[in-house]
């Protein structure tokens, strides 16, 4: 039973977000299988030889790669259940 301004499903759906985005965080770093890209997905650039052979399916260039890590760090300490507006939706 919730309270106040959150509706019926609200904690449930805090909950099933959260299990969620810990579910799309654990794929994001399991290796990839198969032969890896000659071009980013992201942006199309060459991904050099050495980099497919040091990463195994690798799918992102370098730079993409590093801007996906830094997203990753941003958004990986955000509490959902702790937030204002988690509480407003």
């Amino acid at each position: 039973m919730a309270t106040g301004w959150a509706g019926d499903g609200a904690v449930q759906d805090q909950i099933d977000a959260t299990v969620s985005d810990a579910i799309k965080r654990a794929r994001n770093h399991l290796r990839q299988q198969g032969p890896g890209l000659l071009r980013c997905e992201e942006c199309g650039a060459e991904i050099p030889k050495a980099r497919r052979a040091a990463v195994p399916g690798v799918r992102l260039c370098v730079d993409c790669q590093t801007e996906h890590d830094r997203e990753q760090r941003i958004n990986s300490g955000y509490n959902r259940r702790g937030s204002k507006d988690s509480q407003l939706r």
